[in-house]
């Protein structure tokens, strides 16, 4: 039971004060306009080049820009405990760590999500682009996976917080190693071997591929593969997340860098 209230309570709370100090409407911008300008960039470039479709690039960019919270809201669980040197006292609690973290990702998964959905419905009227009504709780469905992918990506960047300070900085490398290596905007097929091979190990690679084929008239049998993998990778990012995050508060701890801001 204890364990259960810190999941959702703990986790709540967590999420509620990333935004408590300041006006919620930054998360416009920031989460809603970003994505749509994104979209919009790279489907005009696409056209001028004559490569891909509008959807292409609609879906690509919207789970994507999911990869935003997802990062940055793990990262800040820590990062933020940090800047208001309250790090050590969570540490210090007897609370087991799984339900701790754990629950302080749920409620980033559903804001990635959001975003994401947000993306992809935004761009493909702006954009009309042609997806089967039928499709839509499926790519629901796919963009929840490649969320909780990505927020698991970030459980490892909110470890890496406990000894290194730039959790920014290594926000924006990811999300730009995301944005290169996941096909957002250029095919796995037509990326060096390396490059496809690095991104077929990464985070929303298989849910946007998934997401693509489902809007292009795929049925749940052509896809679950790739979703699999997807939630497979994801899960594996989580385990390493939480592993890291045993093995580094220790190192934190013999090299006192807990409150270090």
């Amino acid at each position: 039971m204890v364990s259960l209230r810190i999941f959702f309570i703990g986790g709540l709370m967590s999420y509620r004060a990333m935004f408590g100090w300041m006006n919620p409407w930054i998360f416009v911008p920031a989460l809603l306009v970003s994505p749509i300008c994104q979209i919009l960039l790279f489907a005009f470039i696409g056209r001028s080049a004559g490569v891909g479709d509008d959807e292409f690039y609609v879906i690509g960019n919207a789970l994507n820009y999911a990869a935003i919270p997802c990062l940055f809201a793990m990262a800040s669980t820590i990062a933020g405990e940090r800047f208001s040197q309250t790090l050590g006292l969570v540490i210090a609690t007897p609370a087991r760590r799984v339900p701790l973290f754990l629950g302080r990702a749920l409620p980033v998964i559903a804001n990635g999500w959001g975003v994401a959905m947000f993306g992809v419905v935004v761009g493909s009227l702006l954009l009309d682009t042609d997806i089967p009504g039928t499709a839509w709780p499926l790519i629901a469905l796919v963009v929840a996976v490649g969320s909780l992918s990505s927020t698991g990506l970030g459980l490892v960047m909110g470890a890496i917080n406990l000894v290194y300070r730039e959790g920014a900085t290594l926000g924006n490398v990811l999300f730009l190693v995301l944005l290169i290596f996941t096909g957002t905007n250029v095919a796995l097929d037509d990326l060096p071997g390396w490059m496809a091979a690095v991104g077929r190990c990464l985070p929303l690679t298989h849910a946007i591929e998934a997401t693509r084929m489902l809007g292009d008239g795929a049925t749940w049998g052509a896809v679950r593969g790739l979703v699999a993998t997807e939630l497979l990778i994801g899960l594996a990012y989580v385990v390493v997340g939480l592993s890291s995050i045993r093995a580094l508060e220790r190192l934190s701890r013999s090299g006192a860098t807990l409150d270090r801001i």
